[in-house]
């Protein structure tokens, strides 16, 4: 299996009602990854990205 670099910028640590995780999820979900390339990238399950990326959408709009 090929690695992988992602690189973040910082600024998007700046929310900080956001944890580091959902940061990065939030990041990688506006630039078109899916939870399962999310996953792969970050060494996590997709379904604890898809959990993640619906805990930012709640805390973003109220949902």
């Amino acid at each position: 299996m090929r690695k992988t670099t992602v690189q973040f910028p910082t600024y998007i640590f700046k929310d900080r009602s956001l944890a580091i995780l959902e940061a990065m999820v939030d990041y990688l979900s506006d630039k078109g990854y899916s939870c399962r390339d999310i996953g792969r990238l970050l060494n996590r399950d997709e379904r604890t990205i898809w959990t993640v990326q619906s805990r930012v959408r709640h805390k973003r709009h109220g949902r």
